[in-house]
């Protein structure tokens, strides 16, 4: 008889978390006779679309196979193209346990205090190293990329500025061109006159409310910005300043020479290329302009027992709270790599990066040597790892960069005969040896060498200012100090590796490891994102085939994958409707309507795509009011320029009118602009140009499994209709197929994590992934019905079901004392993340399971909960008082439970171990419950206490 071998294990068995007997069991509590039964009741018919047409689904090795010849199809040369962008060599210590460890990657964005001490410590760490290096006085927690920062430096300086009337931003020529980029295309909207030249030219400083200058610039030259600044301040005008870490260990520090906002990239601090991310950009300030300053901040604060505790500061200037009012619409940052730049600091401490840019500059003076031995010139200013150099002819550089292309070496060209050599952390002498020989020096490298001057720093650009001061940057110079340094950081965080973490509208499901082993292959991380494009074969592979599924998963024929968060997703997606309405004659059209329910990103965007946000009620089920859309859109038919709408509803329901809403704001010549933040509840069930968007963002760290990263990295790519399309974003220096200006200072944004997504769907085929959504719309039905009883649920769609998350309303128990964040706290001692908490509305907590959570862990967060509510009945039946409850106090460190002295009205025993699987497996908080308070009156955003070194 033949032999017919079985198949391998499909990946999405893996993937999703209940096994066969356990939807059944599922479906049995829901009231469902099947799943494709309860799907019906579920999700609005009109909405349904075909099957998805994707191949079939492969196995993890045939994923990981198809993906390295994708990496091997990339030719990795030594590009020494500048940019900002550099080589780097990531400390294995770092690479190993932070960037491939779940402990660190999975975890979410750090609102949880109590269970985020570790890398919020990591964070302040990444800031301490930011103010220290730029001499400024308080630095957020990281931005996307420099563009981005300096973008934002841009309207944050505006803001800022109290010179009336001027409305211009200087910036210098000698800024890296994508930066120049970015800023333009976040100026235009918001009518900011930029003006691109020399700072050393200007004339004229009465309309220029603040100049952006590069320090060093893109052609290596470094510049004494001193008087700069004193003329701009004079002028009451601002002075921002793009920098770089690694050139401040050397050269005086941008806040020594007059800065107020300094921007920069710690991409070189350990973080690889990845073809242009993802990387942690840095926005750095004066304390005095703290509250506008854009991203994340971390403080020190103190918990419930006095003791020192972190926590996200000044949280009433984020987007979700102020909305249109927002400094920013930025809600990712780049924790992940913040934490491995700050941790590349920690490990070679201010005597090592000293000792890595010493190195740099003495491979850089055998190179200009060897330069002027060859007949080029050296150009003579200042620089610090960039050689800047002239030919005698055009015929003589391009030979030039021939020569160095055929030895596996990118230069690049600058101006009519030169060209410019920017070395990095990972050169070598033979690196240096092969580059002697491209220029064609006849001398050997230790005959050069010999004969080679070093490179001197003027006095006054000379760095003479201690940086780097406090202890932990002189603690762990063995690899065994700092893997436990690292150790005992990650274990104070509760991660996805730990226990569910049911975020509503947040999809933390798990990042699988097949998905994640390609993202530190060479052959994806050591790309530079300006090397040519022929050498990027691989990519170009990997881009072809995801923007073509995710067309297919949402019904989009064309796909941008530039934007590198959701808010830079939502943004592009506005520009592309502010450029269509403009490109037909009717650029009056202005207005955005937004439902009340809306996340916060979407006004923060719509302000600052230069759009007035008019918002739009719901009812009493949570849906968008159809008769206070449809009257407002009336109202203002003239100038509707679209309607950003969240689908499924940010309530969690499947809106059945919806197809209704996006005719109506068509009829009225508007553009309607999808939120994908809950894709996850729609692929292969609904598209959502088939529902009727115009252009959509899809949050690929939420449904297509790249790992949130403590709150970053994020991929936001844009679907759009045909009519959009030729308005995606493009790029000035890499050609990507859009005309729009971009967005991300790279051409594909975090491109070297683009794989994981690319896994996921290959590993699951269209059937996989379909039934990812149904299982996990059953999981969010199955804990809401379970916790029904004990917590009202808020909302519901058709046939009583919710969508893909829930809503527990928690208000009525205000008038007893509890509130919503009481329950978040104590979900901590029951060893979970709370869900997201009095989000759309105050009270409430909304529960988001995903597909990937199995029913013993439903189970074990429902029995949680349950137990939690008899905790409240305990206080409603006057047992015990509010304040004296468990629920008051959480969490509960065990400093606190084993302490001598324990005068509680509740046992140590209900305290710490309230279940059983606490008696097994116990996360223990390290910090009390936190006073946000005193953090914020008494800010302080360093490692060092006040006062201490």
């Amino acid at each position: 008889m033949p032999v017919h071998p079985p198949s391998a294990d499909a990946f999405l068995d893996r993937h999703i978390g209940p096994r066969a007997a356990d939807i059944a069991r599922m479906l049995q509590v829901v009231d469902a006779p099947n799943i494709d039964v309860f799907i019906d009741e579920v999700v609005p018919r009109v909405i349904r679309a075909d099957a998805l047409n994707l191949p079939p689904a492969i196995d993890e090795a045939s994923a990981l196979g198809q993906l390295k010849g994708m990496a091997d199809r990339n030719q990795v040369f030594r590009s020494y193209l500048g940019y900002g962008y550099a080589d780097t060599i990531t400390p294995p210590v770092i690479l190993r346990n932070i960037l491939e460890n779940p402990g660190w990657y999975t975890a979410y964005t750090p609102y949880q205090a109590e269970i985020s001490q570790g890398r919020l410590e990591a964070l302040l760490i990444f800031q301490t190293v930011v103010t220290e290096l730029t001499g400024m006085e308080i630095s957020n927690a990281s931005l996307l990329d420099e563009g981005t920062a300096a973008a934002e430096a841009m309207t944050m300086a505006l803001r800022t500025s109290n010179k009336k009337g001027a409305n211009t931003f200087f910036v210098s020529d000698r800024c890296h061109p994508q930066t120049i980029a970015v800023v333009r295309t976040r100026a235009l909207p918001l009518g900011i006159d930029v003006v691109v030249g020399d700072l050393r030219a200007i004339t004229d400083f009465s309309p220029i409310y603040a100049a952006l200058a590069q320090y060093p610039a893109t052609d290596g030259s470094v510049d004494d910005l001193s008087d700069l600044a004193e003329t701009l301040h004079a002028n009451k005008a601002l002075l921002c300043v793009a920098t770089d870490l690694l050139a401040l260990t050397l050269l005086k520090p941008p806040g020594e020479l007059g800065a107020d906002i300094v921007v920069g990239n710690s991409q070189r601090f350990g973080v690889p290329l990845g073809y242009g991310g993802p990387h942690a950009a840095f926005l750095a300030t004066r304390d005095s302009y703290k509250r506008n300053v854009p991203g994340r901040i971390i403080g020190v604060s103190k918990d419930a027992q006095g003791n020192r505790a972190l926590r996200m500061a000044l949280q009433t200037r984020e987007q979700h709270i102020r909305r249109q009012t927002a400094t920013s619409n930025v809600c990712t940052a780049q924790v992940l790599l913040s934490v491995v730049a700050a941790m590349y600091a920690v490990w070679h401490g201010p005597e090592g990066l000293t000792r890595i840019a010493e190195r740099i500059r003495a491979l850089l003076a055998i190179t200009a040597e060897g330069a002027r031995r060859s007949g080029l010139h050296v150009s003579g200013q200042t620089c610090f790892d960039t050689l800047h150099l002239l030919a005698p002819t055009a015929e003589r550089r391009d030979e030039v960069l021939a020569e160095a292309l055929a030895l596996g070496i990118n230069l690049r060209a600058y101006g009519d005969f030169g060209l410019l050599i920017a070395l990095d952390e990972a050169a070598t002498e033979d690196d240096v040896a092969d580059l002697l020989a491209a220029m064609g020096c006849g001398a050997s490298y230790d005959e050069v060498a010999e004969g080679a001057d070093a490179l001197p720093i003027p006095e006054n650009l000379r760095r003479t200012s201690a940086f780097l001061k406090p202890a932990v940057f002189h603690a762990h110079r063995s690899e065994t100090e700092m893997l436990r340094f690292i150790h005992r950081l990650q274990v104070k965080d509760l991660s996805l590796d730990a226990s569910m973490i049911p975020l509503g509208s947040c999809t933390m499901k798990l990042n699988a490891t097949t998905e994640m082993i390609p993202v530190t292959w060479r052959g994806f991380g050591g790309l530079h994102p300006f090397a040519p494009k022929e050498q990027a074969q691989g990519y170009a592979e990997l881009f072809a085939s995801l923007e073509g599924w995710l067309g297919e998963v949402t019904g989009f024929p064309a796909i941008s994958l530039q934007p590198n968060a959701g808010s830079q997703g939502e943004y592009a997606g506005l520009l592309c409707i502010r450029a269509y309405h403009q490109a037909r004659g009717e650029g009056h059209r202005t207005i955005c309507l937004i439902p009340s329910s809306a996340h916060g990103t979407n006004p923060a965007s719509a302000v600052m795509a230069g759009m007035e946000v008019v918002v739009t009620a719901c009812d009493a089920n949570g849906n968008v009011d159809v008769a206070d859309l449809a009257a407002k859109a009336e109202k203002h038919k003239d100038k509707l320029a679209a309607l950003m709408i969240t689908y499924p509803s940010t309530h969690g329901v499947f809106e059945a009118a919806v197809k209704d809403i996006c005719a109506l704001i068509h009829g009225f010549g508007g553009q309607v602009y999808m939120d994908g933040a809950n894709m996850n509840a729609l692929v292969g069930l609904a598209r959502p140009a088939q529902i009727g968007a115009d252009v959509l963002h899809l949050n690929l760290h939420k449904t297509f499994c790249i790992p949130h990263g403590g709150g970053g990295p994020g991929m936001g790519p844009i679907g759009v209709a045909a009519h959009l399309a030729p308005y995606l974003p493009g790029h000035p220096l890499v050609e990507t197929g859009g005309a729009g200006g971009p967005v991300s200072a790279a051409p594909w944004g975090s491109a070297s994590i683009l794989p994981i997504s690319w896994a996921y769907i290959a590993m699951m085929g269209g059937e996989g992934l379909t039934q990812a959504t149904r299982v996990a719309i059953l999981n969010a039905n199955y804990v809401a019905v379970r916790l029904r009883d004990a917590y009202p649920v808020l909302y519901a769609g058709q046939n009583g079901r919710v969508a893909h998350e829930c809503i527990l309303d928690l208000r009525h128990w205000k008038k007893i004392g509890i509130e919503a964040e009481d329950v978040a706290k104590r979900l901590m001692d029951y060893g979970f993340h709370a869900p997201t908490m009095s989000f759309p509305v105050a009270g409430t907590l909304m529960i988001e399971p995903t597909e990937s959570e199995g029913l013993a862990e439903l189970d074990r967060f429902v029995e949680a909960m349950l137990a939690i509510r008899e905790e409240i009945r305990e206080i409603e039946e006057g047992t015990i008082a509010s304040a004296d409850s468990a629920l008051h106090h959480a969490p509960h460190t065990a400093a606190v439970v084993i302490a001598s002295d324990w005068s509680r009205a509740y046992s140590r025993e209900k305290a710490a171990f309230p279940t059983e699987f606490t008696r097994a497996h116990k996360y223990w908080p390290t910090v009390a419950r936190i006073d946000n308070a005193y953090g914020d009156r008494n800010l302080f955003c360093s490692c060092a206490m006040p006062g201490e070194e």
